[in-house]
C-alpha cells in the first residue's frame, strides 16, 4: 500500500469507528433547558476529546491490521492460495 492508499484507508477507518465510539458512554439530558442552550435529549458531557483520542488509538490499531493483511501474501492474487494456476 503506498502512502496516499494508506492516508486515505486510514481517513476511512477513522471516521468509521468515530461514528462506532460516538454514542459511547452518552447520557442525554431528560429534562433539557432551553435557555442555558441545552435541549431535551442533548448529552450531559459528550468527552469528544475522550472519544477522538479513543477513535484515533481504534483506528490506528485496526489500519495496522489491514495494512499487514494486504501487505502478506495470505491475501495475494499473485502468489499463495489465491494466485491463478501456471500453465
Amino acid at each position: 500500500m503506498n502512502l496516499f492508499t494508506g492516508f486515505v484507508v486510514y481517513f476511512l477507518v477513522w471516521w468509521t469507528v468515530l461514528f462506532a465510539v460516538l454514542p459511547i458512554g452518552v447520557r442525554p439530558e431528560p429534562e433539557g433547558d432551553p435557555a442555558i442552550g441545552g435541549w431535551r435529549g442533548t448529552p450531559r458531557s459528550p468527552g469528544l476529546l475522550k472519544k477522538a483520542l479513543l477513535t484515533t488509538l481504534l483506528a490506528t490499531l485496526i489500519w495496522l491490521g489491514i495494512e499487514l493483511l494486504v501487505s502478506s501474501s495470505w491475501l495475494s492474487f499473485r502468489e499463495g492460495w489465491l494466485a491463478m494456476p501456471t500453465e
